[in-house]
């Protein structure tokens, strides 16, 4: 009879850990930006596999036990892989019916040179709480504020960080973003109790975010047009039908959240009901995305299939809207969805082998008080922010790391899945060697230490959270009766 596997040592968790983030070290400057298409999902795969023979040869695990535990890894994270298709598809409908389109061009409407760095972190937040990308913010709004802010004599590195800052809040907040969906995945919460607890410490973050920048722009001497921006929000105006009435759809799904619906019957309403106002207000974009002709019943079933399931563009006569309305539905999320199922098969093996819960208790050995337990969480989201050039990662591994430790010391999954997103998705761009940083860098053409020192919003992030550790602010914690179910 096989006798009882070996508990692990800590130098034995650090084998595939090591393994995982040489091999990403490696992938990253192979593949560089690419890595989330499928390489970066075939390292976790393989260092799975180092963890799987440690666990196997050397601590005594049999491979049915391992199995076991990947499937139960899996299946923890099913809820937030549905929700995901959702977003897809409640995404699609959403620029299908101008939904999209409308918030970003009455978002452009705020602009005012006076207050311009203001107005461009402003414009960021709502373009990417829209459209729940920073990377697409900075791409297309981000490039044309940035040669507006330039023309208006400011500094690039200030204007990339006020760009930088609103985006990566919208990339924090949004519902539609995929760092927000896996954030509380991995720490075992779900999406709105998440965005709701994380709105404690980012909504004071971009407070000072956007004081700071009204001081800075103050002392600038504005002058300059502004045409670039109004000619996004007219090529808009006369490509959609623009009416505030869009904004029911939006109203509805936040009244939903606001009233705890579960979040797959909320998001499902708001993708159905994009559908709709794409039929009632935008017959022309229907009939543009159908690309034949037909009775418009036919044309509008075959667009909102298309805005559901896949890839779809709205084209005009300017490249910067054209990079702006597009969204891939469903199928979009795949890569996100895969890279889930990867990081949970690599944690799965971690976790079951106990490897997982030696480098924590390793970590936590010493930590005895709230706000250091936070404070150690941050810190390693940003070491894997740094050494493995990947935000998902620096979200994946430290979230399967510590959620044991959190739901012992009687705090819920959503004090985890916040500081996760507190640190671990705001500071990937901050490193030039970061897929983030070095994306933004490139498509801004300001180098990520120029503009690093003002993104104030993804600097200030990881400190407010925790700070808010240290006083016990805004933390949750299990019910004496719920604690240990």
């Amino acid at each position: 009879m096989k006798g009882m596997p070996k508990a692990p040592k800590v130098h034995d968790a650090l084998i595939p850990l090591v393994f995982l983030i040489v091999l990403l070290i490696i992938n990253i400057r192979v593949f560089g930006t690419d890595g989330l298409s499928g390489s970066n999902q075939i390292v976790l795969v393989l260092s799975a596999t180092v963890a799987g023979c440690v666990a196997v040869f050397k601590l005594g695990f049999s491979w049915e036990t391992l199995q076991e535990g990947v499937v139960r890894s899996i299946s923890s994270a099913m809820s937030s892989i549905l929700i995901l298709f959702l977003i897809g598809a409640l995404a699609g409908t959403w620029l299908l019916s101008g939904i999209v389109p409308a918030m970003i061009y009455y978002g452009l409407m705020v602009l005012s040179p006076v207050i311009f760095l203001f107005a461009a972190c402003f414009i960021s937040a709502i373009v990417s709480v829209s459209t729940g990308s920073s990377w697409t913010t900075v791409a297309t709004v981000g490039v044309a504020l940035l040669g507006i802010g330039k023309a208006l004599g400011f500094e690039e590195g200030i204007i990339a960080g006020a760009i930088i800052s609103g985006a990566y809040f919208g990339d924090k907040m949004s519902p539609l973003s995929d760092t927000t969906n896996l954030a509380p995945a991995m720490a075992g919460t779900d999406l709105f109790t998440h965005i709701r607890h994380m709105a404690k410490t980012t909504v004071p973050t971009i407070l000072i975010t956007l004081i700071l920048f009204i001081v800075i722009g103050l002392n600038y001497e504005t002058s300059g047009s502004v045409e670039d921006v109004k000619t996004i929000s007219s090529v808009i105006s006369q490509k959609f039908n623009i009416t505030p009435w869009l904004f029911v759809v939006p109203a509805v799904v936040l009244v939903m959240i606001v009233k705890r619906v579960p979040a797959l019957p909320a998001l499902l309403t708001g993708a159905l009901l994009g559908g709709v106002f794409a039929l009632i207000f935008q017959p022309g974009i229907i009939a543009e995305i159908a690309a034949e002709e037909g009775p418009y019943y036919y044309l509008g079933f075959k667009s909102v299939m298309m805005a559901l399931f896949g890839e779809i563009g709205v084209v005009t006569d300017n490249d910067i809207v054209n990079e702006l309305l597009v969204t891939r539905g469903m199928g979009g999320m795949l890569n996100t969805i895969w890279l889930i199922i990867c990081a949970m098969i690599f944690g799965g093996i971690m976790e079951e082998s106990g490897m997982l819960k030696v480098m924590a208790e390793a970590v936590i050995r010493k930590v005895h008080r709230i706000g250091s337990l936070i404070a150690s969480t941050a810190a390693t989201c940003v070491f894997f922010n740094i050494t493995t050039s990947d935000q998902y990662l620096a979200i994946l591994v430290p979230g399967r790391m510590y959620a044991d430790v959190y739901r012992k010391r009687g705090l819920k999954p959503e004090n985890l899945s916040r500081t996760l997103e507190d640190s671990a998705t705001v500071t990937s761009v901050l490193v030039p060697w970061n897929t983030c940083g070095g994306t933004q860098a490139s498509v801004l053409g300001v180098a990520t230490l120029t503009y690093a020192p003002y993104c104030f919003f993804n600097i200030i992030s990881p400190f407010m959270t925790i700070l808010y550790g240290y006083l016990k602010i805004g933390i949750t914690y299990y019910e004496p009766e719920e604690e240990l179910v």
